[in-house]
Parts: structure tokens; C-alpha cells; sequence
């Protein structure tokens, strides 16, 4: 059984973290990532949200999500998931069973405009933390390009580690 617990709060913003199963690196491919985009926008169109935030590593992905009809965020990883495994499987040749994610995904309920900040500089520096690149604006699959255009970032950041990812603990995303 599990000691899973979600909260279904209407109107708000969620952080999610989604590893694949064992960590592979199956994102370090661009095509698997651009089918990732495409399983998302289709399952936007079936379970309406708005995208607020975002990053895709080659062995996890981040989201921030505002879901914005009747379904919620698990309904909404609960389409993802399958969609994305079933193409994938497709694509690979694979026609027995795959176990492509970690079971389950990791959720935090956003609880005010510190907490969204937070989790979005999360996001945007994530790329850096793991050694991919040194600059945020360097990792292509981000969404911190359209918010430094927004002038929500100034020049440099991220170059080194922002004060609200040194001053909380972030193990349990990862």
C-alpha cells in the first residue's frame, strides 16, 4: 500500500517531478525528447492545462503545471505516461512489456508566489546542477529563455547558484 498522498486543490499550480525507470539517459536524444513534446500537447488537448514551466534532462523532466479544466495533474501523468511508452515502444521495435518510468511521480502543491519563484528557478538552474551546462541558457529544453524574455531574469543568472536553491532542501525532487 502505498503512503502516497495528493492533494487536489482547484485553481492551482504543480510542481512534478518524472523519472524514468533506472535513470537511463533515453532523453539525451533529441527525438525522444520532441516526442515528449508532442505526447504533452496531445494530452493538453485531452486534459487542459497551461504550461508554466518546464525543463527535460536526459533521465528526468520538471513541470510546472496549472491544470485548467476538469482533470487534474494526475489524470494528466496518468495520459502522458502510457501515451509516451506506447509510441516510444513503437519507435524502438519493442513489442513486449517495458518498464519505462519510475512508478511514480513526484508532486508539490504551490502555495504562494515565493513557492512558484522557488520552484521555477529550480527548474531553469536544474540543467547547471547536474553538470550539463554551465549556463541556464544554454540547456534547449527549458522554458528559461521565454521567461528571461519576460525580464524575469537578468543577465548572468543561474552562471552561478542562486540563494533560494542553496537555502532549501530539494532532495526529495531529484
Amino acid at each position: 500500500m502505498s503512503n502516497i498522498r495528493r492533494y487536489y486543490l482547484p485553481n492551482r499550480i504543480i510542481f512534478i517531478t518524472q523519472v524514468v525507470h533506472t535513470r537511463e539517459m533515453v532523453f539525451a536524444n533529441p527525438i525522444y525528447v520532441t516526442l515528449l513534446r508532442e505526447k504533452l500537447r496531445i494530452v493538453k488537448s485531452l486534459h487542459p492545462f497551461s504550461m508554466l514551466g518546464y525543463v527535460f534532462l536526459p533521465d528526468h523532466f520538471h513541470l510546472l503545471i496549472k491544470p485548467t479544466g476538469e482533470s487534474n495533474f494526475s489524470q494528466i501523468m496518468h495520459s502522458l505516461k502510457p501515451n509516451f511508452t506506447k509510441e516510444y515502444k513503437k519507435m524502438m521495435g519493442i513489442t513486449g512489456s517495458l518498464k519505462f518510468w519510475q512508478k511514480r511521480f513526484w508532486d508539490h502543491v504551490i502555495r504562494d508566489e515565493v513557492d512558484f519563484e522557488e520552484h521555477l528557478h529550480y527548474i531553469h538552474y536544474n540543467p547547471v546542477k547536474h553538470g550539463y551546462v554551465n549556463k541556464p541558457e544554454d540547456w534547449p529544453d527549458s522554458s528559461y529563455l521565454a521567461w528571461r524574455e519576460r525580464n524575469v531574469y537578468p543577465d548572468q543568472w543561474g552562471w552561478t547558484m542562486p540563494d533560494c536553491i542553496k537555502t532549501r532542501d530539494w532532495s526529495m525532487v531529484e
